[in-house]
């Protein structure tokens, strides 16, 4: 009997205070694209409805348990499935790489108004240890890289800058005091850290009185980062003035504006904030988190611990980019593939104008696909599907899909193999 390896998602929307409100969330709206289960509802499930005076986060995509996906036609919850059939749907290979059936990876879309919180995702052995102090904050005791793929304008703070242009910012005159008092011959990583965390740690009145005296020093003080004096207000405005992640973010990270279609990678460990824009993020199959800026002091992890595991990579701007290839299993060249530097999972991107064709070759593990825009007819298992704008597919190993645009197509999956 031929197991049905292609199945239609209904996923649904987590409610962050950084997120986009209403219908302007572009992750709310998709999600909102799909209807209600078909047959066999239990009435534990209903569609997902949009209220205007709601702030839409995060729309995700898959398996893990704090937001798991259902196939449309039956209101299963995806991972119930998964686990009658795994062989057919995730792979022996895939399974014995991870040791066990669920997807090794969570894409999520995510709108976002301000500033989420400046953050790490803890590495594999540091998850593990605060998963068995605090497994109900600490959820897993994976790891989380990730990357981020631009569907609109996108702004992050990703990475440190160079440590050269970090050196002459930190020696601005409201920044030496966060310096340490006997300073090596040069400005060095373990000089970056003391900084960042002696900073972390400042009293509110030190923050409030810093980020008022940068404001005030002529633009040509920050050099090429001349920005930095017109975003302290915006930052101010969305979170208080005695926060530390301004400091941070806007003296020590890249700042970044990326096009649709441009992604970064942030590595385990890697300091990052989102600002704005709509997104695609998919990462490792973890939902931990450090977070010491950008949100309510009571809400911070220790600056301590957050710096104890803190990495330098990337240490640039374009160390945080992640380039696009040519997919070797697209048959009319009209997908392309990010592939960060993790066993996880890779990233498709599939654009096709009206009427146009694309066929993609079977690969030897599960893949989650959500088309962004656009309609066109995919083919499958011997089946005809109608995909729009919204739709949401598991598609499971082994299994070749063939797809011809209506009025254009632009969609992504993802996958392990």
């Amino acid at each position: 009997m031929t197991v049905d390896s292609v199945l239609q998602l209904k996923c649904s929307c987590n409610q962050y205070p950084w997120g986009k409100k209403g219908s302007e969330s572009l992750a709310a709206r998709l999600a909102a694209k799909t209807p209600g289960w078909d047959e066999n509802d239990k009435g534990n499930k209903t569609d997902f409805k949009i209220d205007e005076e709601r702030f839409y986060s995060e729309m995700w995509m898959g398996t893990y348990p704090v937001l798991p996906s259902y196939v449309l036609s039956t209101g299963e919850d995806l991972q119930d499935v998964i686990d009658k059939n795994p062989d057919e749907l995730i792979g022996k290979g895939v399974m014995n790489k991870f040791g066990h059936t669920k997807l090794p990876y969570l894409p999520k879309v995510l709108s976002i108004s301000k500033a989420l919180p400046l953050q790490l995702h803890p590495n594999k052995e540091l998850s593990a240890k605060i998963h068995s102090k605090d497994s109900e904050k600490f959820t897993d005791p994976n790891h989380k890289p990730e990357i981020a793929l631009a569907l609109t304008k996108f702004e992050a703070f990703c990475g440190f800058k160079p440590l050269d242009q970090v050196s002459k910012l930190v020696h601005l005159e409201p920044l030496k005091q966060f310096l340490p008092a006997v300073q090596k011959p040069s400005f060095d990583d373990m000089t970056l850290k003391h900084f960042v965390n002696t900073v972390l740690k400042a009293d509110e009145d030190t923050i409030a009185k810093v980020q008022e005296e940068l404001k005030k020093l002529p633009k040509a003080s920050f050099g090429g980062d001349s920005y930095i004096p017109d975003l302290i207000p915006r930052l101010q405005s969305q979170y208080e003035k005695t926060d530390p992640g301004t400091i941070v973010a806007l003296i020590t990270m890249n700042y970044l504006v990326l096009d649709p279609g441009q992604s970064i990678y942030i590595p385990a460990d890697g300091i990052h904030a989102y600002l704005s824009g709509d997104i695609i993020e998919c990462m490792a199959r973890s939902n931990n988190v450090l977070n010491v800026g950008f949100c309510p002091a009571a809400d911070r992890d220790s600056a301590d611990l957050f710096c104890s595991v803190l990495t330098f990579s990337p240490h640039s701007p374009d160390e945080a980019l992640l380039k696009q290839q040519s997919y070797p299993g697209s048959v009319s060249g009209k997908t392309n593939v990010f592939k960060p530097p993790m066993s996880e999972f890779n990233m498709l991107t599939t654009e096709l104008g009206a009427g146009e064709k694309e066929t993609l070759k079977p690969v030897k593990g599960p893949g989650i696909m959500i088309v962004t825009k656009g309609a066109a007819t995919m083919k499958a298992q011997g089946k005809d599907f109608e995909l729009k704008e919204g739709a949401i597919f598991f598609i499971g190993q082994g299994v070749e899909t063939s797809y011809e645009a209506k009025d254009g197509l632009q969609m992504f999956t993802a996958y392990v193999e």
